[in-house]
């Protein structure tokens, strides 16, 4: 009975639910909620289903498989969407990487006035504000958020590549979002040597399109 009722509230959310959560409501411990996802993605494969359960912005959600990418994608041809523009990219990778970071600091990088990228990416919920710097002007302090993990299928921050190809990474990752088309490897792309919050590991996993989530804007 755990694994329908694991499996009905996956289905029935439309955001990740943490591994807590999950547990909580079905009333049973958190290992046996792991192992009723396994044993569902098990059946899934087995059966030939067209979704897995995946691990994603520290919670759980069913994907779409990347090959049916194309037909995902005609569902939504009429939608509109509006793109992330390049600089808006710009501006979340230098957060994702050197969070949290102010606006001094972005526009020190970028070289240019970033007011309106970071507006917007406040906006799609992308990033938050994180209190204030202790320097002069206290200027804002802005860190990714759960919304940035979950709309780029990853799990947690450790998971990004390294910092010189983040840029690309967010990128392509947004255009194949819109696409609905089949998504690079994560374990695929070269991490830094070093250790650090965005140095780890990458996991050997592949992002598809969330079952319960239509494509977003930017």
């Amino acid at each position: 009975m755990t694994k329908q009722i694991v499996e009905a509230l996956l289905f029935a959310a439309n955001a990740s639910l943490s591994l807590s959560r999950l547990a909580q409501i079905v009333g049973k411990d958190p290992l046996e909620i792991i192992q009723a996802i396994d044993a569902l993605n098990q059946d899934y494969e087995a059966t030939g289903r067209t979704f897995r359960i995946h691990q994603v912005s520290a919670g759980y959600q069913l994907y779409t498989l990347a090959d049916y990418g194309q037909w995902v994608r005609s569902l939504f041809e009429h939608t509109h969407r509006v793109r992330l523009s390049k600089p808006s990219l710009e501006v979340l990778a230098i957060i994702a990487y050197e969070q949290p970071a102010t606006k001094p600091e972005i526009e020190k990088l970028r070289g240019v006035d970033s007011s309106g990228p970071i507006m917007t990416l406040l906006e799609r919920k992308l990033i938050q504000v994180e209190g204030r710097a202790k320097k002069p002007g206290n200027p804002f302090l802005y860190r990714t958020t759960k919304e940035f993990l979950r709309y780029f299928g990853i799990n947690e921050l450790s998971d990004l590549p390294r910092k010189e190809d983040l840029e690309e990474f967010l990128s392509h990752r947004h255009e194949q979002l819109k696409t609905g088309e089949e998504t690079e490897p994560l374990a695929d792309l070269p991490t830094q040597p070093q250790a650090g919050s965005l140095d780890e590991k990458l996991p050997n996993q592949q992002s598809q399109t969330p079952v319960t989530s239509t494509s977003e804007g930017s």
